[in-house]
């Protein structure tokens, strides 16, 4: 039987009910071909957006019914993020895994919260981490009864406006915890880079999944977007909606 890694894909936010349609119908597409599982991902609020006038989600009480739907019309499992420990409970009862964006992976109380849901719990690395600090996230999150905690490599902030990947992350934090992905389109970001919106260079996505296979990761994670600089929110980073097979093909080889 062959192992796949663990794939995540989805539009950074949830924009509509349509393209949340057309991301899922190909997202079964491919695991149907492939033999993949892939976790579908998006978020109902984007609350650490740079500038206040970007666009944020239709919030969680829409938004979690509209992932919902998805898993009800697809049979995908489901992932989001939560930035506040109140959203913990409801989300919990909608998708599958539950993700700690990297600004707020040292926040207890939502650690516990997220864990208490019983759900597993992705923690991302935060821009000012290495990857053995991650022991002290992954510490609280299984003390809180947490089943499962993945860990998300994402880069490090290293000068002004950009982002650096240490693959050696990836290594540290495999002997934390036995899933670890690499997030190969926010480690592609140029904070701040385009006047109050994050930049980035999505030609560069492919090639950070394959230097993170190289250094063990077993689970990747790409935002997605059939018209990427449409996008309302990471439109320089998401990869191509129809480059994600390709993509994955590669890296299962």
């Amino acid at each position: 039987m062959t192992v796949h890694p663990q794939f995540i894909a989805g539009p950074c936010v949830i924009e509509s009910a349509e393209l949340l349609d057309t991301v899922a119908r190909k997202l079964v597409d491919i695991n149907h071909r492939l033999g993949t599982d892939i976790i579908f991902k998006a978020s109902f609020d984007k609350a650490n957006r740079t500038s206040i006038h970007s666009f944020r989600g239709p919030g969680i009480d829409k938004g979690l019914q509209m992932l919902a739907d998805v898993k009800t019309k697809y049979g995908l499992r489901l992932l989001t993020d939560i930035h506040e420990a109140w959203q913990a409970q409801p989300a919990g009862e909608v998708v599958d895994v539950i993700q700690i964006p990297a600004f707020l992976c040292r926040q207890t109380d939502l650690l516990v919260v997220a864990a208490r849901t019983g759900r597993t719990v992705n923690i991302k690395k935060a821009q000012f981490l290495c990857g053995r600090d991650m022991k002290y996230p992954v510490e609280k999150a299984r003390d809180a009864g947490a089943k499962e905690v993945w860990l998300t490599e994402r880069g490090n902030m290293m000068g002004y406006g950009n982002l650096v990947v240490d693959f050696r992350n990836i290594a540290d934090m495999l002997d934390i915890v036995p899933t670890v992905i690499m997030d190969c389109t926010h480690s592609v970001q140029r904070p701040d880079a385009q006047g109050g919106k994050t930049g980035g260079d999505r030609r560069f996505v492919p090639a950070m999944a394959m230097a993170a296979k190289a250094f063990g990761a077993t689970g990747y994670f790409f935002e997605v977007h059939p018209h990427p600089d449409e996008g309302l929110s990471d439109a320089a980073n998401m990869l191509e909606l129809d480059k994600l097979e390709e993509t994955i093909r590669n890296i299962e080889q």
